[in-house]
């Protein structure tokens, strides 16, 4: 009778101690939900499904962003980073569209200091466009490649009636971005040569990845994280902790390189991103090239058919840009590359090639970045690495007005 008693006190004693332990959690929980919410926190999931292009931005979604910079983003109704534009084009106004990754997106800035914020009234300044409105309007989406720029070209663009589109294409990741063996996700969609023409590759929508997106079971994760702060700070401790990962294995990987003979360096233990800066190598990379040279006609046919006027444009890697020679150096040694500009080059020449306008700011940046005494690349800690900061993306409007402003075919009426 006496060990009956005693089991059933335990049991008492555990279950209130468990209450306990719940009551301090949901107690600790609210006031670091208010906390947060006092403080402003935010990290917005800014990103969802997407049937032709594997994701795409969250219209109407707004909050902090937090991974590389800091900013308060504000998606439109339209689920591009940029404000609300019509669909309708006033007849004194000339549309510039523009096509890109993470660079264009430029989520890393307050939008009034992004290079597109800063682009129209330095053309409408030159006098380029006989005295029209000048209006940007920007379509780049973090991640995306060329293939998911031609198709953001068909499913979002054209709706705007552009006159110039601009096609900013990342040379440190576009190429792999746009060839299955070398991008390694089956998340998104491609397109593949069959009997010397690109075709589309849907088959993403059959990935686990992409159906799970928009199970119950994550959209009901979804309604959490966009309701509870805490469960956002808890999604940015979790991709901080990868991101410092992922950064320390490069760095391991990059200095067990710099330690082997440069006759013997093998820009395969380099990783993706540096093999950019070699001629490609062997089929993946050949055919990768090959893709994303088509991909980038495509783009260009499209636009002339529609009569508005295409231009690609280079971004530059990071080192391609820092203003001290020694550091561009150093990398090349230990990469083991003559040149960082394999890539540009091979971009020019195709303009040459296929009559395209051609712009590449690349070594027009480094010289900027050296006189002015700034690094372009990068925040706080991680200067000189990543995208455009503040400084960047004015020296990409300066020089891109340049351009265009000095563009004879343009200012012609």
């Amino acid at each position: 009778m006496n060990d009956k008693k005693t089991a059933r006190k335990k049991k008492s004693t555990l279950r209130q101690k468990l209450l306990l332990i719940i009551f301090g959690v949901l107690v600790g929980g609210i006031f670091s939900e208010i906390g947060l919410r006092i403080i402003d926190y935010s990290y917005p999931q800014f990103y969802q499904n997407d049937y032709y292009r594997g994701f795409a931005l969250r219209p109407g979604v707004e909050g902090t962003y937090r991974r590389e910079g800091i900013s308060y983003v504000r998606i439109n109704s339209d689920g591009l980073r940029d404000r609300e534009h019509t669909k309708t084009k006033t007849a004194n106004t000339v549309r510039i569209a523009l096509l890109g990754d993470s660079f264009v997106e430029a989520m890393h800035v307050p939008m009034e200091q992004t290079f597109w914020s800063l682009l129209g009234p330095k053309l409408e300044a030159c006098g380029a466009f006989h005295g029209k409105q000048v209006e940007i309007i920007n379509f780049g989406v973090s991640g995306y490649g060329t293939v998911q720029e031609l198709m953001t070209l068909r499913e979002k663009v054209w709706d705007y009636s552009p006159d110039i589109v601009v096609l900013a294409f990342a040379i440190l990741n576009d190429v792999y971005d746009n060839f299955r063996p070398l991008n390694g996700t089956e998340q998104v969609p491609y397109f593949v040569y069959r009997n010397d023409q690109l075709v589309y590759d849907a088959s993403f929508r059959e990935s686990p990845t992409y159906l799970s997106r928009d199970s119950r079971l994550n959209r009901l994760g979804r309604w959490f994280h966009d309701h509870l702060r805490i469960v956002q700070l808890v999604h940015y401790v979790q991709f901080v902790a990868k991101l410092r990962l992922t950064d320390w294995r490069g760095r391991r990987r990059l200095a067990a390189a710099a330690q082997k003979e440069s006759s013997s360096a093998d820009p395969v233990d380099l990783g993706r991103d540096n093999k950019m800066y070699f001629e490609p190598r062997d089929e993946n990379w050949k055919e990768a090239w090959r893709v994303s040279e088509g991909l980038v006609l495509q783009i260009r046919d499209e636009v002339r058919q529609k009569g508005a006027r295409f231009f690609l444009m280079v971004v530059p890697t990071a080192i391609q840009v820092y203003p001290t020679a020694v550091v561009r150096e150093n990398f090349m040694r230990s990469v083991g590359v003559s040149t960082l500009f394999y890539p540009n080059m091979r971009l020019r020449d195709l303009a040459q090639r296929e009559q395209i306008d051609f712009f590449d700011p690349a070594e027009a940046m480094q010289a900027y970045a050296a006189e002015h005494k700034v690094i372009l690349n990068g925040f706080n800690e991680d200067i000189g690495n990543g995208h455009w900061n503040v400084a960047g993306h004015r020296a990409v409007a300066e020089l891109l007005a340049q351009r265009l402003c000095s563009d004879q075919a343009i200012r012609r009426p």
